[in-house]
């Protein structure tokens, strides 16, 4: 049955497969609690709530007896880093230039547990990143790969441009071998980071995170992180688009993850003149709408700001009064360093 269930998930688009126990990663409670009390998960609150359910699997749902771990990958057709060099533009994370993760993964992890349910019986429940679950260390244990140097999951066998999906089932399954380190001494994730987000290897302070930033963060950023972001204005893939693992890849198969022609290089200059309205138009489906539309419009005057293009100032200007005062702060940020 698992050798059935595995030839369906990769009929579906899935690349990774793997299953362990609830409770096959008895040390995640106390790496969240470290994580929580050094203050890396910011302003993260939810992070912090529910950490006996986010800690271990097993407690979330007493009567699941086996997890399985499901990889599916959105590698880019290209090096996300050469947009960073075209400071008229912004760079949105490759991940988000088109549908909902969520959404798309969700639909094929319960369309694969109803296979499971028709051919063994049982219950399930499905999560992609949206329930307490510590996803990363859970595939891990199911033989997926390893948390990498960056804290992503990596693969010898297809990289690390991939969501992770997780199917709880109340069936007893055999499980897999966790994933060993092959990380070695490489540190390339850790020198491109350009916030020094990583106080260790293996440790993230979200805190300088840039994808914690521009998404998570929702007021002004601290003037010496707005300097360093760049024009990245919706997530950052410098420590994924390194990982020397990437040359196994695995191609994305999902339409879903194809990047939008107007969100592969986006201009600097339509993006700051966008209201409500046209923001949840043009974001519509998309991950980015859930930030709204002043965090994001924050987000590309702070890239206005690093694009030392003076001809971005006078649409920069018009937002110095804007109802929102984070973005008129930002505006504000904006023209002065243009000036």
């Amino acid at each position: 049955m698992k050798d059935e269930l595995r030839a369906q998930a990769h009929a579906l688009g899935f690349c990774g497969f793997g299953v362990c126990r609830p409770d096959a990663v008895p040390e995640a409670a106390a790496r969240l609690h470290a994580f929580l009390e050094a203050g890396h998960h910011g302003t993260m609150g939810w992070m912090a709530e529910r950490t006996t359910w986010r800690g271990s699997a097993a407690k979330l749902w007493p009567e699941a007896r086996s997890v399985i771990m499901l990889a599916e990958p959105y590698t880019p057709d290209g090096d996300p880093l050469q947009l960073l060099e075209r400071k008229d533009r912004g760079s949105v994370s490759v991940y988000a230039r088109n549908r909902d993760y969520h959404d798309v993964v969700k639909k094929k992890l319960k369309r694969l547990g109803r296979w499971l349910i028709d051919s063994a019986g049982g219950e399930i429940k499905v999560f992609v990143d949206t329930a307490p679950v510590m996803e990363k260390p859970l595939a891990a244990a199911a033989g997926l790969g390893w948390q990498g140097k960056h804290t992503n999951l990596v693969s010898r066998e297809i990289g690390n441009w991939f969501f992770l999906g997780a199917i709880f089932t109340t069936l007893e399954m055999d499980t897999d071998a966790a994933g060993d380190d092959h990380c070695g001494s490489c540190r390339a994730c850790l020198d491109i980071c350009p916030t020094n987000a990583f106080p260790a290897p293996y440790r993230l302070d979200a805190r300088r995170c840039i994808s914690y930033l521009t998404i998570e963060h929702a007021g002004p950023v601290d003037p010496e992180l707005r300097r360093l972001m760049g024009n990245r204005i919706y997530g950052c893939d410098d420590c994924l688009a390194v990982c020397p693992w990437n040359k196994f890849a695995a191609e994305a198969s999902e339409a879903g993850y194809f990047a939008r022609v107007e969100l592969q290089r986006p201009r600097l200059a339509d993006l700051v003149a966008l209201d409500d309205a046209g923001f949840r138009a043009l974001f519509s489906g998309s991950p980015i709408k859930r930030i709204g539309r002043g965090r994001f419009v924050r987000n590309v005057l702070y890239a206005i700001g690093n694009s030392g293009d003076p001809g971005l100032s006078e649409p920069a200007a018009r937002l110095t009064n804007d109802p929102d005062p984070v973005v008129a702060d930002a505006a504000r940020w904006a023209v002065e360093q243009l000036a």
